[in-house]
């Protein structure tokens, strides 16, 4: 088992910038790369939803890790890389193969989707994954893309598993179960938000930080906020906090990462906006709008790219 990370404060899942010609824009996703760690980001996640993981090949993962290997390497930062799925042996495999990069921290692994176990089914899943990996694992708990829902007590009991790290909550709200499972954490289990538009709430309750995809936009306003509750500014928190809720709301107008792909795109920081097929490119006035409240933010793009470095 490799050596045990603290999540504390802002990772971002990083997107996959395209060429026109459809090929990973592999400069851009590393200029991506140095500046949200420039910007204060404590790591960077790869292979995430917003990267588009389920629409890229075997070959394109591992060229997508490797510049992100690469990167955290240079900057001695953690680097977490999504792996798994609803097949607990080729989760296995999965996990296993991420030893060829010793710069991976952790691995982020969602809770089996479509097959829908039951819930001592899903804690039999993570309890064999969690003996097996070469990783600390975070658990991706996204009810609304898995069809899985765990209450606080399944949780708790999948957070006490030696190995688990902690979880990446997507609940889509700070419901009864989110307020149970933050009042009553395992030890050395930490959460970190997963939905955006709550990292100001979660934090709030006792989250350490978030896996924001909208914090490629504002990274530094972010790393505020997450500092903010940490240090126990609350007057600054719930300041900033509401205004990137906002923005994360205008991130997440359309399906992710489309908005975000515009924004970057029209900021010059990727070759283009384009997303993969069945996702379409978002609407221009979200794009619009998010572009908005960035300038309403004071947050600067960096254009060209290399101005973050």
């Amino acid at each position: 088992m490799a050596q045990q990370i603290s999540l504390r404060g802002v990772h971002v899942p990083l997107v996959t910038p395209f060429t026109a010609q459809g090929r990973i824009a592999q400069d851009s996703l590393e200029a991506l790369a140095h500046a949200v760690l420039d910007a204060g980001a404590t790591g960077i996640v790869a292979l995430g939803t917003t990267a588009e993981a389920a629409t890229l090949d075997a070959e394109e993962k591992t060229a997508i890790v490797d510049v992100c290997a690469r990167v955290c390497r240079e900057r001695a930062a953690p680097l977490i890389v999504g792996a798994g799925s609803n097949d607990t042996r080729a989760s296995e495999r999965a996990l296993a193969d991420l030893t060829r990069w010793p710069e991976a921290a952790a691995a982020l692994v969602p809770v089996p989707a479509y097959t829908r176990p039951s819930q001592d089914g899903v804690l039999a899943h993570f309890s064999r994954l969690a003996e097996v990996s070469p990783l600390p694992l975070v658990v991706y708990h996204i009810p609304y893309r898995t069809a899985q829902a765990l209450d606080a007590s399944a949780l708790r009991t999948v957070g006490r598993l030696p190995g688990v790290r902690g979880v990446k909550l997507a609940t889509g709200g700070v419901d009864r179960e989110t307020i149970d499972l933050l009042g009553d954490l395992p030890q050395d289990f930490e959460v970190l938000a997963g939905d955006d538009l709550f990292l100001s709430p979660l934090m709030a309750l006792g989250a350490t930080g978030g896996v924001l995809a909208s914090a490629h936009l504002a990274t530094s306003r972010f790393v505020e906020l997450a500092t903010a509750w940490h240090q126990g500014d609350l007057a600054r928190a719930r300041d900033l906090g509401h205004a990137l809720a906002r923005l994360s709301a205008a991130a997440f107008r359309d399906p992710n990462p489309t908005v975000i792909k515009g924004v970057l795109h029209a900021q010059g920081r990727i070759p283009t906006p384009d997303v993969r097929l069945p996702l379409l490119s978002a609407r221009r006035d979200s794009v619009g709008e998010a572009l908005k409240l960035l300038s309403d933010l004071g947050a600067r793009p960096c254009s060209p790219p290399q101005a973050c470095r």
